[in-house]
């Protein structure tokens, strides 16, 4: 079991993304903190960074890792605190994300920090756009839907979306089963496309991916916002594809079907992406903690 001091020592580099940035902050010297996490790491078993010139990133095992015990530690860490630091939950975390997920599950999941005094300022809107935001200080942490590639950011696998073909029950009655199976898009070629962007990204990927052509269909709608585009199918409009946590309320009122079932489900992972070497937050490792956590109560999207 590692102590407390490793886990220290761990939780300040997957922080900072910097050997030398954690020595600094934690008041000791380089050998020493590089000293630490190979101790960890043989306790582990494998490593927990992939290190190159520009510091560290954290592997998925580092990750799972900073999601388990980040809070425990800084809270026992707290605990044996003597100075007059202000609680870890007073301050305010500037967080970024797409509207649906973060009027759905994000902004919910916070709910419990916010009555611990936490004050979150939320910014909705694409993932460059947020990332950019990140990247010039304007923001803590992003819920980004594309992974984050920047030199600047740190990003952690957060959780993945499961997309699912939906139409109205009454569309879904003209398609033809077995010319379905057969030759699907030609199947769905007739039948009106509502899209979340004038690229149709989403059904772009889902064609590209199930069927391995792009989609031919007629587009009837374009809406910025996925929650409108599933209104817009349930009455009729047209057939699209969506997450399935935003779908599911509809599928199971009868609202909307599925209408195709595939072997794999296509998938989207969601990062969890902050500034590399930003200044140390307390409120901000709660945040981004609490929310690992959470996603992990979430299965998939």
């Amino acid at each position: 079991m590692p102590n407390l001091d490793l886990l220290l020592t761990f939780l300040e580099i997957y922080r900072t993304g910097s050997l030398s940035a954690a020595a600094q902050r934690l008041g000791v010297t380089q050998p020493a903190v590089t000293g630490q996490l190979a101790r960890l790491e043989q306790q582990i078993g494998e490593p927990l960074f992939v290190r190159s010139p520009k510091g560290v990133a954290p592997t998925q095992r580092a990750a799972a890792l900073a999601s388990r015990v980040g809070l425990h530690v800084d809270e026992l860490r707290g605990a044996l605190d003597s100075t007059d630091a202000p609680p870890a939950l007073r301050g305010t975390v500037r967080v970024g994300g797409a509207a649906e997920v973060m009027s759905l599950r994000v902004l919910p999941a916070l709910s419990p920090l916010t009555r611990r005094g936490l004050c979150v300022h939320a910014t909705l809107g694409l993932a460059d756009d947020l990332l950019s935001l990140l990247v010039s200080g304007r923001l803590d942490l992003v819920v980004s839907a594309v992974r984050p590639t920047r030199e600047a950011l740190l990003a952690a696998p957060l959780i993945d979306e499961v997309f699912v073909l939906v139409a109205p029950p009454a569309v879904a009655h003209t398609v033809d089963p077995e010319r379905l199976k057969a030759d699907p898009v030609e199947a769905l070629a007739h039948i009106p496309m509502i899209g979340y962007a004038e690229e149709l990204p989403i059904v772009r990927r889902y064609w590209r991916t199930e069927f391995g052509r792009r989609p031919p269909n007629p587009v009837a709608m374009i809406v910025s916002d996925l929650r409108a585009v599933l209104a817009a199918v349930a009455a009729g409009a047209g057939i699209s594809v969506l997450p399935r946590y935003i779908a599911d309320p509809a599928l199971a009122a009868g609202d909307v079907v599925q209408l195709h079932q595939p072997e794999i489900a296509p998938l989207n992972t969601l990062y969890l992406a902050t500034r590399r070497g930003a200044p140390a937050n307390p409120a901000l490792t709660v945040l981004r903690d609490h929310l690992q956590r959470a996603a992990g109560e979430w299965n998939d999207l």
